[in-house]
């Protein structure tokens, strides 16, 4: 990639610089308060298909986004235009949207004295120099890793190569600024198996910071493959109620779930099945999540989160029990409750694991159901009830049996996490959740 410096740390001072006027453009046209959030990004992105090259895109792209304050009325603008112009025309653009907007009791900036003092580096920006001829070789080595497995391997729906660096500064008008740059390089595989008229498809990838940390193509070609061969043969299976093994990469979305669920926006809209569920246990006695956001080359940490607040340890469910809901500012006070530094979401969630890997958690389980995929949007956060296709692989004493698709699972969030009986040691890394595969006492399987 050429000039891979252009968005590191070395820019940070001219969108400081760029903060600043905007902050003073607002005030100079009557804002009672104002935050500004700037950033700029580029990467390189490339794609191969049965041995050919498909895309090579380098992008690159700025802006900025405002929010204003004319008393509790509150207007909000963005652009990718730069320039003292597009500067003067944003700012008059969320003004008038504050003038005509409701006032609101709860809007505004955090106070003064909870801004972020102190910014460490988190070592979130290793850029890769990587040019487009050797992006499309390490794709294409991938897709031929992936060929060369298995010769059921017939088709092919798309390597990628990813590599992304960004920089970011927020500021508002106590006075705070803060800013870091970070990378995200990305390697992926799908691969289509075919036998005996059945068509099967899957994938492997990796994801990290920094690009030679990411696993080796060849590896994750072969895993490709071998997922995708894995699946040849998937029946449905008849209607049951049995234990339900998420694997890890998808146990992610559990927890997404729950953090969607204990989320200010939605508990103070009463749109959340947890609502008033602080101080409940909800998960078992061992079972605690914690938010890590200073994590070193954390894919999900912030030193300050989208209010200027310092972020912080602290768990969420601490033995079980609902300790804490995710505040920003505006949804702490909807509330009636104190931010929790997390306007912009929870940075680094770490749920409680054991010793058992994958295969020890299939012959815990016994008989059910190993979810390797899932499909559609089947969750109601009001009630919590949970229901999505799935696909994945039927359990019998201990041992993985044989391929399943066309099922559905089913149950409610809240009975889900209560009877979870443990979480696995094959922690997912590529994930801003660190979780092992989680496997679920009992749940409705809907087959044929």
């Amino acid at each position: 990639m050429s000039s891979v410096d252009k968005v590191g740390p070395q820019a940070l001072p001219h969108l400081e610089e760029k903060v600043e006027r905007i902050l003073a453009e607002a005030k100079r046209q009557g804002a009672s308060a104002c935050e500004v959030s700037v950033s700029a990004g580029q990467g390189l992105s490339t794609t191969v298909r049965q041995g050919e090259v498909e895309t090579v895109e380098f992008n690159r792209d700025q802006g900025f986004g405002i929010i204003l304050y004319n008393g509790q009325r509150k207007g909000a603008a963005s652009t990718s235009a730069g320039g003292d112009e597009a500067i003067r025309e944003t700012v008059a653009a969320a003004l008038a949207i504050a003038q005509h907007a409701s006032e609101d009791g709860c809007a505004g900036l955090a106070d003064a004295a909870l801004m972020a003092r102190e910014l460490p580096d988190l070592d979130l920006y290793h850029p890769w120099a990587i040019e487009p001829d050797q992006a499309v070789e390490l794709a294409l080595r991938c897709e031929a890793a992936a060929f060369a497995k298995d010769s059921r391997i017939r088709n092919a729906d798309g390597t990628s190569l990813n590599s992304h660096q960004s920089c970011r500064v927020y500021g508002n008008s106590h006075g705070f600024i803060g800013g870091y740059a970070n990378t995200r390089h990305s390697l992926s595989c799908v691969m289509i198996a075919e036998a005996d008229g059945q068509m099967q498809r899957d994938y492997w990838y990796d994801v990290s910071r920094r690009g030679e940390d990411l696993k080796d193509g060849v590896f994750i070609g072969q895993r490709a493959a071998e997922r995708a061969v894995s699946r040849l043969g998937a029946r449905p299976v008849p209607t049951c109620e049995v234990p339900v093994l998420f694997a890890a990469e998808l146990a992610t979305g559990l927890f997404s779930h729950f953090l969607a669920a204990i989320s200010g926006g939605n508990l103070y809209r009463k749109a959340s099945f947890l609502e008033g569920a602080l101080g409940q246990r909800l998960f078992p006695e061992w079972l605690s999540l914690d938010e890590q956001p200073l994590l070193a080359r954390g894919l999900g940490s912030a030193s300050f989160d989208s209010d200027g607040l310092a972020t912080y340890a602290k768990p969420f469910v601490l033995n079980g029990e609902l300790v804490s809901y995710v505040l920003g500012t505006y949804s702490g006070r909807k509330l009636g409750m104190p931010s929790t530094a997390n306007a912009g979401g929870v940075h680094n969630l770490f749920v409680t694991h054991g010793e058992d890997d994958q295969a020890a958690l299939i012959k815990r389980m016994g008989r059910g159901l190993l979810v390797t995929e899932l499909m559609g949007q089947g969750l109601n956060l009001v009630t919590g009830d949970y229901s999505r296709g799935a696909g994945g692989y039927w359990v019998e004493n201990g041992e993985i049996q044989f391929p399943v698709q066309e099922v559905t699972i089913a149950g409610n969030l809240r009975d889900m996490f209560r009877q979870i009986v443990a979480v696995g040691s094959d922690l997912e890394t590529r994930s801003t959740i660190r979780t092992g595969s989680v496997l679920i006492e009992k749940m409705t399987v809907a087959g044929s």
